[in-house]
C-alpha cells in the first residue's frame, strides 16, 4: 500500500509504514481482515483514533489519522458514510497561554531546585515568547546567535539555524533575558550551545528530556514550545503588524502555517470592522 502511494521521499515512506503497522495491529485485535479496504475504511480509521491507541498523545493521533486518511484518498478516494471526522483536542498543544499563566510559568521558572533547570527554563521562555522559536531551532542555537545591541535601546537580534535560517528581533520584554543568558556563556574561543550549554549531545529530544527533568508546580501549565510560539504569534497578530513581517519571522511559506493561531485571535466589533473594509482611516 505504502509503495502503490508513492511517498516523495523515505521519511514520508516511515511515516505512512508506522501508522499503517499501527492500525494493522488494532484490526488484528478486532478480529478484522487483513485487507487494505478495511484497514483503510474510514469507519476503522475513526475508531482507531478514538480507541486503538490510547498509549499516545492526542497530536500523534492527529499524525496517524492525517497520514491514514492520505494513504485512503490515494488508494481508493470517496467520503466517511459515517460523516465528518471526529474532532481532536490537539490544538490544545497551540493554545497561547494567558498572562496569569506566562506569570505563573515564570514563577515556576525562578524556582526550579538549580540554576541548569532555572537558566534553561527562563532561556526557553526568551526564545519561545520573545523569538517565536520552536524546539527544533532552539536546540542548534549558539550564545553568539544572540547579536547583543552596540547602542543602548538598540534591538536584540536572533540569527536561527538550519532550514529556516533567518533574523528575528527579540520582542522587549524578552531582550534582558536573553542578553544576560548569552553573556554568561562568553567564552574566547568557543561557540557554546545557548540552551543546555554542558550537553554536548543533541537531538530531537533535548528540550522534551530537559523538561522531564524539571519540578513541577502545582496549578502551573505545563512549559509547551509550542504554546509559547502560539503566544507570540497572537501578541504580533494583536498588534496588527503587517502579514509580510509575522510570516517573514515565523519563518513560514504560506499563510497555512499560521492558521492555528486564528481561533484565538480576538474579534473586531461590526462598525469598527465595516470601517476597515470600506477603507475609512
Amino acid at each position: 500500500m505504502v509503495l502503490i502511494a508513492d511517498p516523495l521521499t523515505p521519511y514520508k515512506a516511515r511515516e505512512l509504514l508506522t501508522a499503517l503497522a499501527q492500525i494493522a495491529l488494532f484490526c488484528h485485535g478486532e478480529g478484522l481482515p487483513a485487507a487494505a479496504e478495511v484497514w483503510l475504511s474510514r469507519e476503522v480509521i475513526e475508531r482507531f483514533i478514538a480507541v486503538g491507541c490510547p498509549q499516545v498523545g492526542e497530536g500523534t493521533r492527529g499524525n496517524y489519522r492525517t497520514r491514514l486518511l492520505r494513504l485512503r484518498e490515494i488508494l481508493f478516494g470517496g467520503e466517511c458514510r459515517t460523516g465528518a471526522p471526529a474532532g481532536l483536542s490537539a490544538a490544545t498543544a497551540n493554545r497561547p497561554y494567558s498572562s496569569t499563566e506566562l506569570a505563573d510559568l515564570w514563577g515556576w521558572a525562578g524556582a526550579q531546585p538549580t540554576e541548569e533547570l532555572r537558566w534553561g527554563c527562563k532561556t526557553l521562555m526568551a526564545l519561545g515568547i520573545g523569538v517565536g522559536l520552536d524546539s527544533s531551532e532552539v536546540i542548534p542555537l549558539r550564545a553568539h546567535d544572540v547579536r547583543c545591541p552596540v547602542h543602548d535601546g538598540g534591538p536584540v537580534v536572533v540569527a536561527t539555524r538550519g532550514r529556516r535560517r533567518r533574523d528575528i528581533v527579540c520582542r522587549r520584554p524578552w531582550e534582558g533575558v536573553l542578553v544576560a543568558t548569552a553573556k554568561r556563556l562568553e567564552t574566547p574561543g568557543t561557540a557554546r550551545y545557548l540552551f543546555r550549554p554542558n550537553c554536548h549531545s543533541r537531538g530531537t529530544n533535548t528540550v522534551t528530556n530537559f523538561l522531564s527533568r524539571t519540578k513541577p508546580g502545582q496549578g502551573v501549565p505545563r512549559l509547551v514550545m509550542g504554546r509559547l510560539r502560539a503566544t507570540w504569534l497572537l501578541a504580533l497578530f494583536e498588534e496588527r503588524l503587517p502579514i509580510t513581517v509575522i510570516v517573514a519571522a515565523a519563518g513560514v511559506d504560506t499563510l497555512h502555517g499560521l492558521s492555528r493561531i486564528l481561533p484565538y485571535l480576538p474579534g473586531t466589533p461590526a462598525e469598527e470592522a465595516a470601517a476597515l473594509l470600506r477603507g475609512e482611516k
